[in-house]
Formats: C-alpha cells, sequence, structure tokens
C-alpha cells in the first residue's frame, strides 16, 4: 500500500474526527464541521505544510460515494405508493422550483452581462439545490420527517431527475460551431438512439434486477448467517449500480435510488438499511470534507466582494422562489421559510455540471471557476442560516408531520415483535388485529418464506442489534415483545432494550423458571414461560376429562396460577444459589400442596369463584420444585 494513501487517509481521518464533534458540541452540525475541516487541510492552508495532494477531481469522484449511498438508503425508506402520493409535491413544486428558479438566475444572469445562453445555463445549473448537505442538516436537527423535511425530498427527487435531460440540454446552449462535448459514460460516442435505448435498458435492469434477483440473493445469504456477507452483498448491488448508471451516462445517484425503492419492499429492507448505515456517514464525511478542501480560497481574497455578492442573490432567490411556491402548495410560513433556507445552495452537480457546460463552450473558464467557489460557499453557509433562521423564528420549526401528510418515514410503531415463531405469531396477530401498528422481526430466512406464502409482513434481521431496532422504530414505539428462541440472545436483547430505551415496555418469553429469573433480572417488566400457560390449559382440560365441573375446573386452574406466580416471587431474591433454591424449594413444596388443596376444597364446599390474589390466606414462605413447572 503507497505511503501516500495511508498519509491522506491518516490526515482526512485527524480532520474529521477533531472537527465534526468540536461542531456538534457548538450546535453548529457535523456537516460544517467536515466543510471546515476541508477548508483546514485545503491546499491554500495546511495542505502544502502536511503534504496532502491537491489533485481534488479524482478524490471528489471517489467522495461521491457518499451521496449515493445516501439515495440508495432513501430510496429504500420510499415505497411506489407512497411516490405516487408525493407526486402533487415531486412534480409539481419540485418541477416548478427547477424551471422558475432557472428562469429567475438566467434573468439575473442577463442583467449581470451575461449573453442570454450561458445565463439560461447558469441558471438551470443553480436551480439544483445539494442533496447530500440538505438531508444531512435536516437529519441533524431532527427535521427529516418533518413536513419540511419530507416537502425539501420531494424537490431534491425532482432536481436529481432533472440531470438527466440538463446533459442532454446543455450542448443546444453552444454557440454554432462549438465541438458537442463528450456524453458522460462509455457510450458517449454512440449514436443518440444507441444512448437512448441503452438508457431504458439500464433502468429497467435495475428494477428487475431488484425486484426478481436481489430477495433470492439475500435469502440465500440469511440462510448461511455470515453478517459480513450479506453487508457486502449490499455494497455489492450499490456499487454495481453506480457502475451500470455510469456506463449510460445516467446519474449514479439515481440509480441508486431505484434499487434501494425496489428493495424497499423486501423483508430484507431493515438489515440492508443497517448494515450500510455506516459507510453512509463515513463516504458522506469525506465527500463534505472534499469539497471544503476544493474551496478556492485565492478566488475567494481576490474577489471577496464580487463572490460574496454573487453568492447572496443566489441563496436570496433560491430561498424567495421556494417560500412562494411552498406557500402556494399550502405551506404555513415558518415551514416554507425553513424549506428555502434549506435549498438555498448550490448543489453537488453543479461540479460536473460547469465543467461539462465548459466542455461544450457555453461557459468560459474564468466563469466556471467563479461559479464553483460561489457554490462551493453557499452549500458551507447551509447549516449556519438554517440555524440562524430558527433562532430568530424564536421557536423550532414544527419536528412532527401532519396527521394527513404522506410520511417520509414508516410511522411510529406501537409495539416491536421479536421473534415470529409459534408465540410470536400469537401474540403479533392479536396486536395487529387490536389496531396497533407492529413491526415484526424475525432472524430465520426459512421462517419468512413460510409467513409470507401466508401474507405476513416481516422484517429479517437480528432483533438483539441495537442499530436494528434503532432502525425499526424502538425509539418511538411504546412496546417490545420479546418471542425468541435463543435464550441467551433474548437476555441480551432485554438488556439492551432497557439500557437503550428506556421508556419501552420490555414484554418477554421465558423457556423455563431460571429463565423467567434471568429476563427479570435483566429488566423485563413482565416474563411469561411458554410451556406454563398451556400446561395449565390442558390441566384444565383433564380435570374436566376426569368429570369435574368446567367452571369449578378453571377456578383450581386460576387457584395454581395464582399460588405458583407467588411462589415465583418469593423464591426470585435466591434462583441464582442452587443450594439454597433447591433447599428451600424442598422445604416449601408440601406446605404449597397442602395450601392448594385446602383452598381447592373451600372452593368445593362455597361453589365460589377462587379468591383473588390480594384476598387470598396468607402463605408461608412457599416454594415448589423447579422441575415440576416450567
Amino acid at each position: 500500500m503507497e505511503q501516500g494513501f495511508l498519509r491522506e487517509a491518516l490526515i482526512y481521518l485527524t480532520a474529521a474526527v477533531i472537527a465534526a464533534p468540536l461542531f456538534n458540541r457548538l450546535k453548529l452540525g457535523s456537516v460544517l464541521g467536515y466543510l471546515a475541516a476541508g477548508v483546514v487541510i485545503g491546499p491554500y492552508l495546511l495542505g502544502p505544510v502536511v503534504g496532502l495532494d491537491s489533485g481534488d477531481e479524482e478524490r471528489l469522484h471517489f467522495a461521491e460515494f457518499g451521496v449515493v449511498i445516501l439515495l440508495f438508503i432513501i430510496g429504500l425508506e420510499m415505497r411506489p405508493q407512497l411516490l405516487w402520493s408525493m407526486r402533487r409535491s415531486i412534480f409539481g413544486l419540485g418541477g416548478g422550483q427547477v424551471l422558475l428558479t432557472g428562469m429567475a438566475l438566467a434573468g439575473a444572469g442577463v442583467l449581470l452581462g451575461l449573453q442570454f445562453r450561458p445565463a439560461l445555463a447558469v441558471g438551470l445549473i443553480l436551480a439544483l439545490s445539494s442533496t447530500a448537505i440538505v438531508l444531512s442538516t435536516l437529519e441533524e436537527r431532527g427535521l427529516r420527517r418533518s413536513q419540511v423535511g419530507q416537502t425539501s425530498f420531494s424537490v431534491l427527487l425532482l432536481q436529481d431527475l432533472a440531470v438527466i435531460p440538463l446533459f442532454a440540454f446543455l450542448p443546444l446552449l453552444a454557440p454554432a460551431g462549438s465541438a458537442a462535448p463528450e456524453t458522460p459514460g462509455l457510450l458517449g460516442d454512440a449514436p443518440a438512439w444507441a444512448q437512448a435505448l441503452a438508457t431504458l435498458g439500464a433502468v429497467a435492469a435495475v428494477l428487475l434486477a431488484g425486484k426478481y434477483l436481489a430477495r433470492p440473493l439475500f435469502r440465500f445469504i440469511a440462510r448461511s448467517d455470515l453478517r459480513e456477507i450479506f453487508t457486502a452483498a449490499t455494497l455489492l448491488i450499490v456499487v454495481g449500480v453506480t457502475a451500470l448508471m455510469q456506463t449510460v451516462g445516467l446519474s449514479p445517484a439515481l440509480g441508486a435510488f431505484l434499487a434501494g425503492m425496489v428493495l424497499g419492499d423486501s423483508e430484507y429492507r431493515r438489515e440492508i438499511e443497517t448494515d450500510i448505515e455506516p459507510f453512509r456517514g463515513l463516504f458522506l464525511g469525506l465527500f463534505f470534507i472534499t469539497i471544503g478542501a476544493g474551496l478556492d480560497i485565492a478566488a475567494l481574497l481576490g474577489r471577496p466582494l464580487v463572490i460574496v455578492g454573487l453568492v447572496a442573490g443566489l441563496i436570496a432567490v433560491k430561498a424567495a422562489v421556494l417560500f412562494l411556491l411552498t406557500r402556494v402548495f399550502g405551506a404555513a410560513n415558518r415551514d416554507a421559510g425553513a424549506i428555502g433556507i434549506a435549498l438555498a445552495q448550490g448543489g453537488e452537480f453543479a461540479f460536473v455540471l460547469f465543467g461539462y457546460a465548459g466542455g461544450a463552450g457555453v461557459l468560459t473558464p474564468a466563469l466556471t471557476r467563479l461559479l464553483t467557489v460561489v457554490v462551493a460557499v453557499s452549500m458551507a453557509l447551509t447549516p449556519v442560516l438554517l440555524l440562524i433562521y430558527e433562532r430568530l423564528a424564536s421557536t423550532r420549526v414544527e419536528g412532527a408531520p401532519k396527521p394527513d401528510a404522506p410520511r417520509f418515514d414508516d410511522e411510529a410503531p406501537h409495539a416491536i415483535v421479536a421473534g415470529f415463531g409459534r408465540v410470536g405469531q400469537v401474540i403479533g396477530r392479536l396486536l395487529i388485529a387490536n389496531g396497533y401498528r407492529t413491526v415484526v422481526l424475525e432472524s430465520s430466512a426459512a421462517q419468512i418464506d413460510l409467513l409470507r406464502r401466508f401474507g405476513r409482513r416481516v422484517y429479517y434481521g437480528d432483533a438483539s442489534r441495537l442499530d436494528l431496532l434503532r432502525a425499526a422504530g424502538a425509539g418511538r414505539a411504546k412496546l417490545l415483545v420479546i418471542a425468541i428462541d435463543d435464550r441467551e440472545k433474548a437476555i441480551d436483547l432485554v438488556e439492551t432494550g432497557r439500557q437503550n430505551f428506556p421508556g419501552l415496555i420490555v414484554v418477554a418469553r421465558a423457556w423455563d423458571r431460571r429463565h423467567a429469573y434471568q429476563l427479570k433480572d435483566a429488566g423485563a417488566h413482565h416474563v411469561e414461560r411458554e410451556t406454563f400457560a398451556g400446561g395449565l390449559a390442558m390441566a384444565t382440560e383433564s380435570l374436566i376429562g376426569l368429570g369435574r365441573p368446567p367452571a369449578e375446573a378453571r377456578a383450581a386452574a386460576e387457584l395454581f396460577r395464582m399460588h405458583d406466580e407467588r411462589v415465583f416471587a418469593e423464591l426470585e431474591p435466591v434462583w441464582n444459589d442452587e443450594e439454597r433454591f433447591v433447599v428451600a424449594s424442598r422445604e416449601t413444596s408440601r406446605a404449597m400442596e397442602q395450601l392448594l388443596a385446602q383452598d381447592i376444597e373451600d372452593l368445593r364446599a362455597d361453589g365460589a369463584a377462587p379468591p383473588a390474589a390480594e384476598t387470598s390466606r396468607p402463605a408461608p414462605p412457599l416454594a415448589t420444585d423447579p422441575s415440576l413447572v416450567r
């Protein structure tokens, strides 16, 4: 491995580790921290001192993989029906924003002395916003699932779609006699009809492969129980889609979004999301650092008033257009202002499109360099401007979506059921039948296949993983039901749930009495021994079969349950001391049996229901042989 690569990795990681927590502590957000770190280690400050190579072009392409992963994860959360329900905001608001902002900025360019064609190219390119900056900033401020976050995402999605026609439209603005630019991708020299067919074929391949090949692939990997291969398969899909889109000259981020959207209906969605999430954060951090490092400080210092004026004008025009449009579409003043500020910067695709337009002869090199600095500065200012806006608005922008609005994410579940086998199915079906939103997690691929045949919606994943629990909505749920077969993992899951989600009520299934004590020690609120209720029901039917009246048999069973629960509570302090536990069980076993027999005799004599637990006769320190009652 080359020493230069290790030195660059060391510098980038050091800058990220120092800057991101520091800016987060100052409530400025990690995004601004990454950008500031990039400026510091860039070629105009410490870059030459630390020996950092200033060739950012290749590094920027590598860092853009973070944007690709971000769009893939967003695609996982988007269902086709949800996209259809958001069509008004995507195509209406998003399309209107691109056209109106492009025209407004083009008019401003003409007023500043540009010819109409280059002014139109600049306006359309600057109409795009930064998906990575906006979504990361909104997530840090808790606004991703708010009305502001949903609307911003709709606009950003349309902007990403608009990149494709822009590649076709920009060369048409070139002066007569200019050489046509090479279309991005390996098919750049192919005829237009071949490029169009290749584009349609690539999109169809992503959709079909995601629907018919990815699910069997993940099912096969899940059965191997190799988590690292699951992660590798997810990255393989993202990298493969990126390469395919680049081959036909399409936006890799758009392809990743399509792949994620197709996999969004898969039972493996939650596991995929949690496995790839760390890579998203790492690559996005690298992306922001690279943007900061590429900021031309010399140009900024050489013409500060011009750049400040252009940045201010860009932000003002975009924010004003977005504010007016979102108000027309029904947003409140405060939300409309937040959306306008959040989307007022230039986007990462501007760096590519400016170079493309320059190659077509539409823009001069000097203008391209100047506008690149303007875009980078506007991106860096976004987190600060949103923070200032929130404080000036006196109250934080709404963090909860309107009840009737389409949600960016799944609604907060009432309950999470871990394990959907014999016990979990009964619990989950009853909760769902009572109208509670329930997320079901199951780690057996074979069980998921079986359940899907019966129309059950179950997600694949190891529920004991904190990241998966958090992705499933444990932070917003009220109840966690643990019905998994693995005894040790059940205990770990109780501890994980109680430690990380204190408000979560934990109900756990126990194999036997000792396992129940372990679950109680781990923090479970309620524990139910899986064979106890079934054994009690069979005992009731046995009494009826032997001639006892059904009411008397059921009352006797209730008395037994009551006494056994008291025994369970009495022995809890000594359960992990084997010798004391056995002695206590033997000494009190006969007393328990005698007391229960007497209660049953009284029941027969009175012909009444058994006494309630709190009013039944006092009992000595009772115990029973732990091997008799599970």
